[in-house]
């Protein structure tokens, strides 16, 4: 008996250890090139937030011009972002990222030709209409590697990619800026733009040929890695769609199951909320910093480093630590409540510069690692094939934060000369985003609590 119990335990382990290698072989070989183009996207998105600092001046740009231009990106993006999910779940991740990453590299080197507000307008709508679908195609492409249980690590990486894109911007555009100002021509925020967007375009070409589409077409695993691993997956949806099945969800192919789907409404809007504060941090922390009395261009972009970097290691910690706990909703409330009471004492208007650096970078942690807890949890409350289409839905909807914020904090900031108010309503939602998650998600079988 006491030899039977001791093989029993050895099989356990040898299992455990060959699934460890299984996906850490997965990991090397799919997230660093994934992440590199997170970065890249997220970069191209966000680095209005340095042009501005020239572009306002040097086009006659008002805050509020500003803002309505950072907005129109989310109404493209919002607008095509499901369509282009459902083409990845039809056609391959391999072929839609290198369309994705192709396109949104041309329109994002195109703004370095803006020279009145239309094409600004112009060209942010065709960015975000070109690079919808990148985030929940990760999203949903990640699915096909990693078992639920998993996925809040390996997301948190994508999302520290939010930070690292704000730390290279840091590094990167006040240099850009202020030292290849006149180069050719042309200002500084120009060649910004030119610099930042064209390693997409490489990026496009290497992910044709790089990546593969599920773990069937991977000839980098061996036949016994391929089957353990579609096993283990398949064990995760199995457990998905048999709670589901008990709970008479629908698990069909349709997006119609989605859109009657009212987990889809209360998720869109906790992320809604969620993005409304990660937004401003990336679009407008660069004129925070200003704010706090740093004036230079380079110090105003090297100082963002700090909260930036501070946010991509405390969203890997919080992240792991919620993986390991095998739990979600606390540490959700946590962060989001926390980083609520962050930017709420912003509005204190401390006289110590490393005081005001401190806080913001504490609320930058909190925010940031709410995200990749965020979206660990959907996909165990959205089964099947409706994941596809719910995981677009939800990003789809709460996205439109992008189009609602940088538009009301411009005209906040224009009106009032301050950005308090705004703070203060960000701040409100991210608690109620906390409360709601809490509230309206009740851990059941077969997903993390």
């Amino acid at each position: 008996m006491q030899s039977t119990l001791n093989l029993d335990a050895s099989s356990a382990a040898h299992t455990a250890a060959d699934e460890q290698r299984i996906f850490a072989k997965v990991a090397w070989r799919t997230i660093p090139f994934l992440f590199v183009c997170y970065v890249v996207s997220f970069l191209d998105r966000i680095n209005i937030g340095f042009a501005q600092l020239q572009m306002k001046h040097d086009l006659g740009f008002s805050d509020a011009m500003y803002g309505l231009g950072a907005a129109v990106f989310y109404i493209g993006y919002v607008l095509c972002e499901v369509p282009s999910n459902m083409l990845l779940a039809k056609y391959g991740a391999r072929r839609t990222f290198a369309r994705i990453m192709l396109l949104w590299g041309a329109a994002s080197v195109g703004m370095m030709f803006v020279a009145k507000p239309s094409h600004f307008y112009i060209l942010r709508f065709m960015l975000g209409v070109f690079e919808a679908g990148f985030f929940p195609g990760i999203v949903l492409y990640l699915t096909y590697w990693f078992p639920s249980n998993r996925r809040a690590a390996v997301m948190s990486v994508f999302f520290a990619g939010v930070a690292v894109a704000g730390v290279l911007g840091g590094l990167a555009s006040g240099w850009i800026m202020r030292d290849m100002g006149g180069v050719a021509g042309l200002y500084g925020w120009q060649w910004m733009f030119a610099l930042e967007g064209a390693p997409a375009l490489l990026l496009a070409v290497v992910a044709f040929f790089y990546l593969v589409d599920k773990p069937k077409d991977a000839p980098w695993l061996s036949e016994t890695e391929k089957t353990t691993l579609i096993a283990l997956c398949a064990q995760s949806e199995a457990g998905v769609k048999a709670t589901a099945i008990a709970n008479r969800a629908h698990d069909t192919r349709s997006f119609a199951a989605a859109l009657v789907n009212p987990r889809v409404y209360l998720f869109a809007f906790i992320y809604f909320s969620l993005t409304c504060a990660s937004l401003t941090l990336n679009f407008w922390m660069p004129l925070m910093i200003r704010d706090f009395g740093i004036k230079d261009v380079v110090e105003v972009s090297l100082y963002t480093v700090i909260p930036n970097a501070i946010g991509a290691i405390g969203l890997v910690v919080i992240a792991r630590h919620s993986d390991r706990k095998a739990e979600r909703r606390r540490h959700f409330a946590f962060c989001t409540i926390g980083g609520g009471i962050a930017l709420a004492a912003l509005t204190l208007h401390l006289s110590s510069f490393a005081a005001m650096l401190a806080i913001l970078s504490v609320a930058a942690a909190l925010i940031f690692a709410a995200l990749p807890i965020f979206w660990a949890v959907p996909p165990g409350y959205l089964p099947g094939n409706a994941a596809a289409a719910g995981i677009a839905l939800i990003s789809s909807i709460g996205i439109t934060s992008g189009i609602v914020s940088p538009w009301a904090i411009g005209h906040i900031r224009t009106s009032t000369g301050s950005m308090d108010l705004a703070v203060y309503l960000l701040a409100g939602l991210l608690v109620i985003s906390g409360m709601a998650l809490m509230a309206g998600i009740k851990p059941r079988a077969g997903t993390p609590r």
